[in-house]
């Protein structure tokens, strides 16, 4: 069966993000160490999960990347465009993304689903709500959590859904000398 793998940037404070959805201070100047820890990650996946308010500026940005043969992303941009993508939502009855499915049913219903399904593991990336439900339907096999030197005192959780203790224990630890540790858990 294949494994959902959580990829989310955190502020050292526990945040995905400000307030009103701030994002700029994570820390986007990241060594080749760490870049090639993503390229692993993304190495392991064939799909992505994503909730409708990532998605089109997501697939936006990776498009406008491959436009690019001489991008330095290009590499990493062809596998995020090229991966078929699940997109969930709770309000839109259409979606027009290219290598994308809208899905509108239960959460833990599509993603188990997507789960048993043949192939490489499955990688999640989304805004604070979509994460936090995966995350208290029990649906994520490992939190891949880039830690951002920056605490930014107040903004959006992704723990914050939890009805009881999440019991985590520690696969890895990478510092990361871009100032970005990585901490790796799976259920406990």
């Amino acid at each position: 069966m294949k494994k959902l793998k959580l990829q989310v940037q955190l502020s050292i404070d526990g945040f995905v993000a400000g307030p009103n959805g701030e994002m700029d201070w994570m820390s986007w100047n990241m060594d080749a160490e760490l870049l090639k820890y993503l390229t692993d990650l993304t190495d392991s996946v064939d799909s992505i999960v994503m909730g409708r308010k990532m998605a089109a500026g997501f697939v936006g940005y990776w498009q406008s990347v491959v436009a690019d043969t001489s991008n330095p992303q290009y590499e990493f941009g062809r596998k995020m465009v090229d991966a078929p993508k699940t997109i969930f939502s709770k309000t839109l009855e259409t979606l027009e993304l290219d290598n994308s499915t809208l899905v509108t049913g239960d959460i833990s219903h599509e993603v188990n689903k997507l789960k048993k399904q043949e192939g490489k593991d499955i990688i999640a990336y989304g805004g604070a709500n979509f994460v936090a439900n995966l995350i208290k339907n029990n649906l994520v096999d490992e939190y891949h959590l880039f830690v951002n030197p920056t605490a930014i005192g107040k903004g959006m959780a992704i723990f914050n859904e939890l009805e009881q203790y999440l019991k985590l224990k520690l696969v890895k630890a990478i510092a990361f000398e871009c100032g970005i540790a990585v901490l790796c858990y799976q259920p406990a």
